[in-house]
């Protein structure tokens, strides 16, 4: 068992933790959230003893054994593919090099004899003989080629390195496994692999991600970072985003009606507190109000922004008909019809593909052969992959940003529309040109809104945000009563917006009224 014992952590004034008191215990997941800068990462440091704390500790029982998730695609550069999977058992590798190094030695003595027999012992109490074979095994089933197990680490393309470092990490079956953001820059089908092994997985696991239906299908307690403290609690990612608003409007309820009764009382004491033959009752009502405490709500440090499409113009019949379109390069004779009701996941292998689509249709890219119509009544509006075009070298400030992308340019009214998406203030007034990624994101998601379409194009729109941000967008997203193409690796987002499903893979192979689930389902 994993224990955090009154852990305490401050950076310069700011306090990141203190007292935090949590076990995890065996056979269970952990979902690690919070706030952007809430300290997630640096919490799963603490637990791996990356960071001491300044107070408190975290204890390990005797003999267990934990395992972390490495973030550094180039620190195994020196080491062939399956060397770096076992490494993540460092003690069997250890063993394994002593070994080595003594059965080499020219001159080797009787007392070297008594010690590689004790290290054979070691070896294979930690399973040893089948390790390799197990390091294969997963390797398998991550998708690496078997040809490349003896390869060096550094002949590696990225995306096969992020595989690897996951196989080190769920490698020797520890005891204990630190996994943080593990679905990033995973395949889908690699996401789903990785999520029946730890659904199956026996022993304790802590994970910080943002991928939500990662954590709802595989944890089975949420940690809450918030305030410096850690609260658990039991449940996925949904379970614990519904109750804990139930819990806030709750308590917002009650706060009113406690405030309503100190007002009563206060009237009452107010005008009959003279009155002789009311003193009694005023002075029992003056006793009760003294007693009653009325809860002072602390607002969670998270923010969600609001995010509520409308459109300007209702939808006609005419929508988006699309005739053999084809680019020479990504595509060809890709047709489809657009229906009124119709929110359409754009999926396929190659992103490029369907980033080109979705720019010819904006008019950003000319096809090399067919057509596509827009409905006279139809307003699109389009949040690309790639935003650099509306922030690169640009000097203005959020508000003449916004500005000229609004109907209105009073300055109260595009600061009303920064505020829904978390610039207040100051923050309004940071340049274009220096914001993040994700607050560029907020900011196209403004513009937006602003524009008032009818049909929206959205490409990843997910990219950067966090998990709060991609929370209201689902929110927002599904409310829309308008049209919509829409292409994300969220896969919550797809399976609970989208209600057609359009693959394309050079041409259009798949076409079908599904969910995103139905459509992974039926072409297994």
């Amino acid at each position: 068992m994993l224990q955090v014992n009154g852990v305490s952590l401050q950076f310069g004034s700011r306090k990141l933790f203190e007292d935090v008191n949590v076990k995890f215990t065996k056979g269970n997941c952990y979902g690690v959230i919070g706030a952007n800068g809430a300290g997630k990462s640096t919490f799963l440091k603490i637990l791996s003893g990356e960071i001491e704390p300044q107070k408190g500790e975290v204890t390990l029982d005797k003999n267990e054994r934990m395992s972390v998730l490495r973030q550094d695609q180039n620190a195994f550069d020196d080491e062939t593919v399956i060397r770096t999977v076992m490494l993540g058992h460092k003690r069997l590798v250890d063993i394994m090099d002593e070994k080595d190094a003594l059965y080499a030695k020219e001159d080797f003595s009787d007392e070297d004899g008594i010690k590689a027999a004790d290290l054979e012992n070691e070896f294979a109490e930690l399973g040893g003989w089948d390790a390799e074979s197990e390091a294969e095994k997963l390797l398998s089933a991550l998708d690496i080629p078997a040809d490349k197990y003896q390869e060096k680490m550094s002949a590696l393309d990225g995306k096969d390195k992020v595989k690897i470092l996951l196989a080190q990490a769920l490698f020797g079956n520890p005891d204990v496994l630190l996994l943080d953001e593990p679905t990033n820059n995973l395949d889908l089908r690699t996401t789903e692999w990785l999520e029946d092994f730890l659904m199956d997985y026996e022993n304790t696991i802590i994970i910080v991600s943002h991928n939500r239906y990662f954590l709802n299908k595989v944890c089975t307690y949420i940690c809450d970072v918030d305030f410096g403290r850690i609260n658990v609690y039991f449940g996925n990612y949904d379970f614990w985003y519904r109750t804990s608003q139930l819990i806030a409007r709750q308590q917002k309820e009650q706060n009113k009606k406690a405030e309503q009764r100190a007002k009563e009382l206060q009237d009452f004491i107010a005008r009959f507190s003279a009155n002789a033959s009311k003193s009694k009752q005023a002075t029992a009502r003056k006793k009760e109000l003294e007693k009653l405490t009325i809860n002072d709500i602390k607002v969670s440090s998270r923010k969600y922004p609001y995010i509520n499409f409308k459109y300007d113009r209702e939808i006609g019949n005419d929508i988006l008909f699309v005739e053999n379109l084809s680019k020479e390069g990504y595509f060809e004779n890709i047709s489809f019809t657009v229906g009124r009701d119709d929110k359409i996941g754009i999926v396929g292998r190659s992103s490029k593909v369907i980033t080109m689509l979705y720019d010819i249709l904006m008019g950003k890219e000319d096809a090399t052969s067919g057509y596509f119509k827009w409905g006279k009544t139809i307003t699109p509006t389009y949040l690309p992959q790639n935003n650099d075009e509306y922030f690169n070298g640009c000097d203005l400030s959020l508000v003449e940003w916004l500005s000229r992308f609004s109907y209105d340019h009073y300055e109260e009214f595009v600061r009303g529309w920064l505020g829904r998406m978390l610039f207040s203030g100051e923050e309004a007034l940071k340049k274009a040109s220096v914001i993040s990624g994700g607050e560029k994101v907020r900011c196209m998601l403004a513009k937006m809104m602003l524009e008032g379409g009818n049909f929206m194009i959205l490409d990843e729109p997910t990219n950067h945000l966090d998990l709060e941000s991609i929370t209201s967008l689902n929110d927002g997203l599904t409310a829309f009563k308008g049209c919509m193409l829409i292409t994300s690796h969220d896969r919550e987002l797809m399976n609970t917006v989208a209600n057609r499903i359009i693959e394309i893979d050079e041409k259009k192979i798949y076409d079908r009224p599904v969910t995103y689930d139905e459509y992974l389902e039926e072409t297994k």
